[in-house]
């Protein structure tokens, strides 16, 4: 069996249910696979699911678009890059408390933002910020990474970033009703969040294990539209013991529709990465011009 290793953005949610349904259903081990999941919460984020890649811990990891940007442009680059997205629209928004007195972005000058430290975040959401009239002065706090969205619930920030069928849910479940500002809302050609990431350069040696860690994946996403009691009952019992009281229905039918079907599961529009390469770049958020072909490639065309 060819081992392989996928490292998790987050702690086990619905955006990586196919995954664990792939796993226990034994769509993996059908293909000759062994892969092994880690969590964030292994070391409390102090190694992010990119850097694993980097430091050949493990084959893949879930993460945004812009980390891939990121790891090419440093000062030393590394050839991480993208080959499937796990969402085909953005489920991702800025977030507020809905009686904060915040009612579009332009509320949020001099407002506390609880951030994730990621290169281009704060950016991103100054610019939100600047379309809607506002001068984009924020308050950026640094909170442990995996403790962010508790930072809104519990009033010590006054936004944050969050995934509208996750922590949202959460939210509408525990009684805490929040605005959603969407990026594509606010004129920013957002592209993908999470991706699938690899090492570019291990491609081609395993290309084999990595096709068939893409069909088995595949087969285990699409799998949740037809069987979604058995899909949450899979994720169930993988969640930390303080989301097992997380309305997986609610948050799984939210997210069906954006993982795609047969014909489009994992695409990444080179079109739209386009739209938001030159965005980037033009805000001045990144000084390095880059090609789609540097930060997505389909290995379904690669030949071993």
């Amino acid at each position: 069996m060819q081992k392989l290793g996928l490292a998790l953005d987050w702690t086990p949610n619905i955006n990586h249910i196919g995954f664990f349904v792939a796993q226990k259903k034994g769509f993996y081990k059908a293909l000759d696979l062994k892969v092994e999941i880690t969590s964030p919460d292994m070391d409390n984020y102090q190694i992010t699911p990119a850097k694993r890649v980097e430091l050949g811990q493990v084959d893949f990891a879930l993460c945004p678009t812009e980390s891939i940007i990121s790891y090419r442009s440093k000062e030393k680059p590394f050839p991480l890059i993208a080959i499937a997205a796990i969402l085909q629209s953005d489920l991702s928004a800025i977030a507020t408390k809905v009686y904060a007195g915040i009612h579009s972005p332009k509320d949020l000058d001099h407002k506390i933002y609880s951030s994730y430290k990621a290169r281009y975040e704060n950016g991103i959401v100054r610019e939100m910020i600047k379309n809607d009239g506002g001068n984009g002065n924020l308050k950026i706090i640094y909170p442990d990474t995996l403790g962010i969205g508790n930072t809104l619930m519990n009033g010590k920030a006054d936004a944050t970033w969050v995934f509208m069928n996750w922590e949202g849910v959460a939210a509408d479940q525990a009684g805490i009703p929040l605005n959603y500002f969407k990026l594509k809302d606010y004129k920013i050609p957002y592209s993908y969040s999470p991706v699938l990431a690899t090492n570019e350069s291990l491609i081609l040696a395993k290309i084999d294990a990595y096709q068939a860690f893409l069909k088995a994946t595949k087969k285990g996403f699409l799998y949740c539209s037809n069987h979604p009691r058995e899909a949450i009952d899979i994720l169930k019992e993988e969640l930390p013991e303080y989301d097992q009281g997380m309305d997986l229905s609610a948050s799984l039918n939210m997210t069906i529709p954006h993982f795609g079907n047969e014909e489009n599961w994992g695409v990444i529009s080179t079109t739209n990465l386009k739209k938001f390469l030159t965005w980037i770049k033009k805000k001045k958020l990144e000084a390095k011009t880059f090609h789609t072909e540097e930060i997505f490639t389909d290995i379904w065309t690669a030949q071993n």
